[in-house]
């Protein structure tokens, strides 16, 4: 779906929301279901700004590459000084000028760090890189979400139709019993014991009106839509033709793009790269520097020189941590072992992620199986329905016998429907469980 014809399929619903307050009813393709996911859903949002904020923190990073430049300005009042002997005799005063300035501009610039600041980005950018793995899993997870909603709606909209019927049915026999009951052929227990039926289909019809209620209030509050829409499912998906590969291909396609094995992948990465970091600890840090002093007066000689003093310097300097030698070593093995931990997770994520896709590879063929048997039901049961409405046309069988039957026909048509139903939920599962969703 185009952000075109979304904005339009949002547009649309925004008119419907501000015309009437009533329930709006609007058709949503699974596709456009996990378009308007992507542009509306909270939790995806959030995911995005976690993404952001992972970008500014490499630039963040990537400062330290930059030389550090302190500028200083200050002005102070000077006391008189006291000069005194070695053995603190022959005390007297000196007079000195009483006001001090001072003005300093310093710049240095790290031109060998260790691999500290290189390391740093790069863990900044493994860092967005496992902040871009956990989005797009958190999208797959909504997507799913959203999905098994979707499909589980579409099965209790199927099955109120089946209640709507049955208690259609259920009123008329009971209008044929209370007939018969008027011609002295039938007892009032009969018309009482269908109306406790038709009661009971009620209650049952009810709570699946409920049902839809809760699910339709979750679907429309995920996509940000207004409350008062009421998504009605497509029912030409089960027209879709679905693929069916081979085990080999959904294992090997998740090996490469599943989100968990991605996510594991990135997070031995991190491991080594924090290797790399406790390693910088015990390596020397080079700086170039730069300064420039302007201060006065001059107090390094006595009596004091009442004049400004300018004077610059640069140089180069290294500084290293003598501690680092017998403290680092434990910092550093702590990381491998991390590192190592990363590594029997990947292989243990591997693992499961064969398992899952063999369990749902072998869930999704045995879908199509079930359709199978359920069509022999269905042929079956439309062959049974149309030899008791041939014996109820000429007065053999009973209205309850047409009443069974149609309830038959009509339930195995539903498991039918909710059987092609399941096909295109295990075939997202594959899919979403592969990292293909």
């Amino acid at each position: 779906m185009s952000k075109i014809h979304l904005l339009i399929a949002l547009l649309c619903l925004s008119i419907c929301a501000t015309e009437s307050y009533a329930q709006q009813s609007y058709v949503l393709s699974i596709e456009q279901l996990l378009a308007l996911a992507d542009e509306n859903n909270k939790t995806l949002r959030v995911e995005n700004s976690t993404v952001i904020e992972a970008q500014q923190a490499i630039n963040v990073a990537k400062n330290k590459y930059l030389p550090d430049i302190d500028i200083s300005l200050s002005a102070s009042y000077l006391g008189n000084g006291y000069l005194l002997d070695r053995d603190f005799t022959n005390g007297q005063n000196v007079n000195m000028p009483h006001f001090g300035n001072n003005f300093a501009i310093k710049a240095s610039q790290i031109i060998y760090g260790g691999g500290a600041i290189s390391n740093s980005v790069a863990m900044a950018n493994l860092r967005k890189e496992m902040a871009i793995a956990n989005r797009e899993a958190t999208r797959s997870r909504v997507r799913f979400l959203l999905i098994g909603f979707y499909l589980d709606l579409y099965k209790l909209q199927n099955t109120l139709n089946i209640y709507d019927h049955s208690i259609e049915l259920a009123q008329t026999v009971i209008n044929n019993t209370q007939a018969r009951k008027d011609a002295g052929v039938a007892l009032q227990n009969d018309v009482s014991r269908f109306k406790l039926q038709l009661k009971n289909l009620e209650l049952a019809k009810k709570r699946v009106e409920n049902a839809i209620e809760i699910l339709n209030y979750d679907l429309v509050t995920m996509l940000g839509l207004p409350t008062n829409t009421y998504i009605q499912p497509d029912t030409t998906i089960l027209n879709q033709s679905l693929p069916i590969e081979n085990l080999e291909y959904w294992q090997e396609y998740a090996l490469n793009n599943a989100h968990s094995i991605n996510q594991s992948s990135i997070a031995v990465e991190i491991g080594k790269c924090n290797e790399q970091l406790a390693r910088a600890e015990r390596r020397p840090i080079i700086t170039l520097f730069a300064a420039n002093h302007f201060d006065g007066p001059i107090t390094i000689e006595v009596p004091t020189i009442d004049k400004n003093f300018n004077h610059w310097h640069v140089g180069i300097g290294i500084s290293f941590k003598l501690s680092s030698l017998y403290k680092t070593n434990k910092s550093i093995k702590r990381a491998q072992l991390n590192t190592e931990l990363y590594r029997y997770r990947q292989d243990e994520v591997t693992e499961q992620i064969n398992i899952d896709i063999q369990a749902d590879y072998t869930k999704y063929l045995e879908a199509y199986d079930e359709i199978v048997t359920l069509e022999q039901s269905v042929k079956l049961a439309t062959e049974n329905y149309n030899i008791i409405e041939n014996r109820y046309r000429n007065g053999i069988a009973l209205v309850t016998d047409m009443l069974d039957a149609s309830n038959q026909l009509l339930d195995a048509e539903l498991q039918l429907i909710n059987a092609r139903i399941n096909v295109i939920f295990n075939y997202y599962k594959l899919k979403n469980s592969s990292g293909n969703l």
